[in-house]
């Protein structure tokens, strides 16, 4: 009796300690949570913006105006980025942007090997429906066909009509 006793007690007791053991163990994080930590660590090693940048409102006056059926839609605007909707007749056919390489610049490895320009600065085709220009070695201005019918002769007419002499001086 006294024997089944002590093995009751020391069974009793190495439950209650792998219970207490197992209890103040960490747990691993679940599939949710070890994402966000992943996506937190990544953003403090690779910030997303250069401090450097400029701020997107500037670049705002350099985009081209509304005229006839065109329609120009800012969509988005943050630190060294500023993108717009280009409609016409209320139907989306491009986006417009102009980006701050600063906070990227293997941007500008695109246009290493530009063999076009548009007013003297290096262009290329990104893809079947983005053309871009790289504007005072810093700035990447893109439009990118949202609308098939909206070719690269019009992407191109259209970077034209962006004011990148002055967006140049930009500092």
């Amino acid at each position: 009796m006294f024997k089944k006793k002590i093995s009751h007690l020391i069974v009793s007791v190495s439950l209650l300690f792998l219970l207490t053991l197992t209890a103040c163990s960490p747990q691993p994080p679940s599939r949710f949570e070890q994402a966000q930590q992943d996506s937190i660590a990544a953003g403090n090693k690779n910030t997303a913006v250069s401090e450097d940048a400029v701020k997107g409102a500037s670049f705002n006056q350099f985009f081209p105006v509304s005229s006839g059926d065109y329609e120009r839609v800012f969509t988005q605007e943050k630190t060294g980025f500023v993108q717009a909707k280009l409609k016409f007749q209320g139907q989306d056919v491009a986006t417009l942007a102009i980006f701050d390489t600063i906070s990227n610049p293997t941007a500008k490895n695109d246009f290493a090997n530009a063999t076009e320009t548009i007013k003297g600065f290096p262009s290329v085709e990104k893809g079947s429906n983005n053309t871009a220009v790289l504007v005072g070695d810093r700035y990447q201005v893109s439009i990118r066909s949202s609308d098939p019918n909206f070719t690269a002769e019009e992407r191109k007419e259209w970077l034209n009509k962006f004011d990148l002499a002055n967006l140049a001086q930009q500092k």
